[in-house]
């Protein structure tokens, strides 16, 4: 099978394949993996203002000597800033930290708005969502009422600052009522993909419908390192002379979807970025190795928020993906 080094995105651009994912790297470690990344051949850096990081990206960037140009950045509209009147301020916030006048792509990174004590005309920040019981407060109108959100992401595009948007952490039945009511169709999802976390029909549904799925957590974790170890992963690294990370993220770009492995150390960053082109019998193993374990999430914050909030509705008996699909398959 063919190693994919792009996606064509539904508005034409060229979206360059294996990108450096950010999440959860410490204070300090983001500048250097970002330059290493860079230097290594990497082309596509994923980072979000959640994160807390986009200064240490802009300046990785800028230590590597690369063009612009010829990086792809890919940000995030944090929950707090759902408010339409806060879009274009998060985001002009984001290009002052990663020093650039533009946004390759930006998500809208969960389908979840925190409520926030913020003063009007400021943008909102982390200290001022409210708490109870350690709890986040979130704003359930607001949460529900994403099509504002996403109609001021549209005006980002008319106004340049951003030449793709997408979303992140949506099912099925959310992406239907954006597409339906957007002028400007989501290019990408990004949702936790792994073999402990696979989500066979619901990446075969983006894809039908012109949308890139992108994988956070591409190797699962800590709580997927016995799959990485698996004698199935390993028989197949040996073959190619690769730890069994790499088999994964190949096993994922063999499916048409875009890894976001996350890294700081040197070695990781170079041989994640060294896909080996895997046989169709050899993606089918691991396949069914996906299948033959409960699916498992690493990230479900749905028990973080106040009131609890169903983020994936994956047992709703009308939204749950399972349910939309079946409704598709029937016809309705």
């Amino acid at each position: 099978m063919t190693i994919q080094t792009t996606y064509k995105l539904n508005n034409g651009l060229e979206l360059p394949s294996i990108a450096l994912g950010t999440w959860m790297s410490a204070p300090g470690e983001v500048e250097r993996a970002v330059k290493h990344a860079i230097e290594s051949g990497y082309k596509h850096i994923d980072c979000a203002w959640g994160y807390g990081n986009e200064a240490e990206v802009g300046e990785g960037i800028k230590a590597s000597g690369v063009p612009r140009d010829q990086i792809w950045i890919t940000s995030k509209l944090f929950e707090l800033h759902h408010k339409p009147e806060h879009v274009e301020l998060a985001v002009l916030d984001s290009l002052k930290k990663l020093g650039t006048d533009y946004l390759d792509m930006y998500l809208l990174h969960y389908p979840v708005a925190w409520k926030t004590v913020a003063p009007e005309g400021v943008l909102p920040q982390k200290e001022h969502t409210p708490m109870v019981d350690g709890r986040l407060v979130i704003d359930i109108p607001l949460s529900e009422d994403f099509l504002s959100t996403w109609a001021a992401m549209e005006k980002l595009v008319e106004k340049g600052l951003v030449r793709s948007i997408g979303v992140s952490n949506f099912n099925i039945y959310k992406l239907k009522k954006l597409i339906a009511a957007a002028k400007i169709k989501p290019v990408a999802n990004q949702i936790e993909l792994s073999i402990q976390n696979p989500q066979f029909e619901f990446v075969e549904w983006l894809q039908r419908n012109e949308i890139v799925p992108q994988a956070f957590s591409p190797l699962g974790g800590l709580a997927g390192q016995h799959l990485r170890q698996h004698p199935a992963v390993l028989e197949i690294g040996k073959k190619y002379g690769v730890h069994g990370a790499v088999v994964l993220i190949s096993w994922l770009l063999a499916r048409g979807i875009q890894p976001l492995p996350k890294s700081v150390f040197e070695n990781e960053i170079e041989a994640n970025i060294k896909p080996v082109d895997l046989t169709k019998e050899e993606v089918e193993t691991l396949s069914a190795l996906a299948r033959s374990f409960p699916a498992k999430r690493v990230v479900n914050p749905s028990s973080e928020y106040e009131p609890f909030y169903d983020v994936y509705q994956e047992n709703h008996p009308e939204f749950s993906d399972t349910a939309q699909l079946l409704l598709e398959k029937n016809g309705a």
